[in-house]
């Protein structure tokens, strides 16, 4: 990681408390950075928007495209406090974002965050006929996972949303 990726994570991070600062209030967040600006920034915003697919990269992902008028985002860098799940990093794929870069991934935060059992997103940027897309996690990871329930916390069923 660079200083710079932890200057656009601090600015995710930032973002995502604006939700709340209890994992209750789902505070996702992600930047969508090129040219050393941002061109999208966006929090989760499935339970505002009563939608499954609002997740923030989604979210920046439509407010980037908007903003620079194309669908595809080349040279672009997603910075997420959370590793995307596999919705997101397939959109990552399609919207031809260079990099991926998040803070928390899935061993660091509670199993709810994440959609499969034994897939991981890697996965899908390993397989993806792409090869000029870099997934790199950790940035700021003790203070992105900071934001979730942890692997061992025990989470009330009704706040899982993967079950």
């Amino acid at each position: 990681m660079t200083p710079e990726d932890e200057k656009w994570m601090r600015e995710a991070i930032r973002l995502a408390k604006t939700k709340g600062t209890t994992p209750a209030d789902t505070p996702i967040a992600a930047v969508i950075v090129r040219g050393g600006e941002i061109i999208a920034a966006e929090t989760n915003r499935t339970q505002e928007d009563n939608d499954a697919t609002a997740h923030a990269e989604i979210c920046a992902f439509r407010a980037g495209g908007a903003k620079v008028g194309d669908m595809e985002l080349r040279g672009a860098t997603l910075y997420s406090t959370l590793q995307p799940c596999g919705m997101c990093t397939m959109a990552s794929i399609w919207a031809k974002v260079g990099r991926i870069v998040y803070g928390a991934g899935r061993d660091d935060v509670h199993k709810m965050y994440f959609e499969d059992r034994n897939l991981d997103t890697v996965d899908f940027i390993r397989d993806a006929y792409r090869d000029d897309l870099n997934l790199e996690g950790g940035c700021l990871k003790d203070e992105c996972a900071a934001l979730y329930y942890g692997p061992d916390d025990d989470v009330p069923e009704d706040e899982q949303g993967n079950i």
